[in-house]
C-alpha cells in the first residue's frame, strides 16, 4: 500500500527546519501537530486495523506500507514513525526503513 503524503504543509519550506528529518523532534512536531496529519493518521490506522485480520486469515505473513513524499526527509519518516508507534500499540510486529531520510 503507498499513501502519498504531499499535500500536507512542507518543513523543507521553513528554513530552521530544513536540515532536521523526521527522526527529530522539531520536524516531527511540526508534522504531526498538523490537523490534516492527525486526520491521516486517524484514516489510516482505521484502514488498517480493520484489514490486517484479513490478512492473517488470508495466511499472509507481512503487509508492505509505504508513505511517500516529495524528498523522503521529513513528512513521510515523520509520519512512518508515528504510524508504527500506533500499529505496534495494537500487537502488530512492525519493521520501519526509512529509504531516503538521509540523502
Amino acid at each position: 500500500m503507498v499513501f502519498d503524503c504531499r499535500f500536507l504543509p512542507n518543513p523543507f519550506w521553513v528554513e530552521e527546519l530544513r536540515p532536521y528529518s523526521g527522526l527529530d523532534a522539531p520536524v516531527r512536531d511540526y508534522v504531526l501537530n498538523q490537523p490534516e496529519s492527525r486526520q491521516f493518521l486517524e484514516k489510516v490506522d482505521e484502514l488498517l486495523l480493520s484489514i490486517l485480520p484479513s490478512f492473517v486469515r488470508e495466511g499472509k505473513s507481512y503487509l508492505t506500507i509505504a508513505i511517500g513524499c516529495t524528498g523522503g526527509r521529513h513528512r513521510s519518516v515523520a509520519l512512518a514513525q508515528a504510524l508504527s508507534a500506533r500499529l505496534s500499540a495494537h500487537g502488530s510486529p512492525v519493521s520501519v526503513f526509512h529509504r531516503d531520510v538521509d540523502r
